[in-house]
């Protein structure tokens, strides 16, 4: 697919086990790949539910009565889902890389291999954007975006950096941040740690971690019981996430114990870590990093 090449697709909807005339939720839609094959495994009863942010997504639209697709973000899964009619569902799909469209449109300035505004945005709508952090974000806030998103260990001297050059002039484009950054970086591993920095702003401008979180409270209330969750993650910021509220149902701590020492948990996992296949990573070198996780609600 010329928008995005849908990564697992077979494990992550396999994963869902699909009921014919079941309801199940995409909160990733992008390029419709996975969408599209739930939809070949629903009956005429089944119903799919899509959500993408990004108004380009909506150029993939799937004309089928069978299917929905949410202009916004999944943070919002309950609100909409409930707009409409829809309680309860059996299975949720989320993919939440990026797609390789916002990577290839070089004005979405996603990647470093183009010179672009400095922007990030997935959706247009929001205010903040990756300028708005470099430009206005105070050094603190940007040495700890560095250390928590990027995990790396030289990110005070990169804030340190960014606020001393900006007060001569605003830093506008991916080439001009790149430039200031690159002397401070491992040789022979610039463009990974590079990588690392615009995965941090892109994390920060979106609300990655905060979205995920959201959507993964809403998940206990929505899912019926015997349902699944199928949910694929790129960095191990999101992963730790997913892996403990399937864990535990929370995000951090342990879930308390009751008189018998028992705990309560909403989902426990179903098979073990899935990773994509050598011949699938030589195809697609963006599944290299995806990790697919599948829970099913008690």
């Amino acid at each position: 697919m010329e928008y995005h090449n849908p990564v697992l697709l077979k494990e992550s909807v396999d994963g869902l086990a699909v009921k014919p005339d079941g309801i199940y939720v995409d909160v990733t839609f992008g390029g419709g790949g996975h969408s599209r094959e739930i939809l070949s495994r629903l009956g005429e009863k089944g119903k799919l539910y899509a959500f993408d942010q990004d108004k380009d997504a909506l150029r993939n639209t799937i004309e089928d009565d069978r299917f929905t697709l949410i202009n916004e973000n999944f943070r919002y899964l309950k609100r909409f889902l409930r707009f409409y009619g829809v309680r309860k569902v059996d299975g949720i799909l989320g993919d939440f890389g990026v797609s390789s469209h916002q990577f290839n449109e070089a004005e979405r300035g996603f990647s470093t291999r183009f010179d672009a505004k400095l922007d990030m945005r997935m959706d247009q709508k929001n205010k903040l954007s990756a300028y708005e952090v470099i430009n206005n974000y105070e050094e603190e806030q940007l040495r700890d975006m560095f250390y928590e998103y990027a995990e790396l260990k030289n990110a005070p001297k990169l804030a340190r950096t960014i606020v001393s050059e900006r007060k001569n002039k605003p830093i506008e484009t991916s080439e001009q941040l790149n430039d200031l950054l690159k002397p401070l970086l491992f040789k022979g591993r610039e463009n990974k740690i590079l990588a690392q920095i615009y995965q941090a702003l892109r994390i920060e401008v979106n609300q990655e971690i905060e979205v995920l979180k959201e959507f993964l409270s809403q998940t206990e209330e929505i899912v019926k019981e015997g349902g699944r969750l199928s949910l694929i993650s790129y960095h191990s910021l999101e992963d730790r996430l997913v892996k403990r509220y399937i864990r535990s149902g929370l995000f951090k701590g342990e879930p308390e114990k009751d008189m018998f020492g028992n705990v309560s948990v909403p989902f426990k996992k179903v098979g073990k870590l899935i990773v994509p296949s050598k011949e699938e990573i030589k195809q697609n070198n963006r599944a290299r990093s995806a990790k697919l996780r599948i829970a099913e609600k008690l």
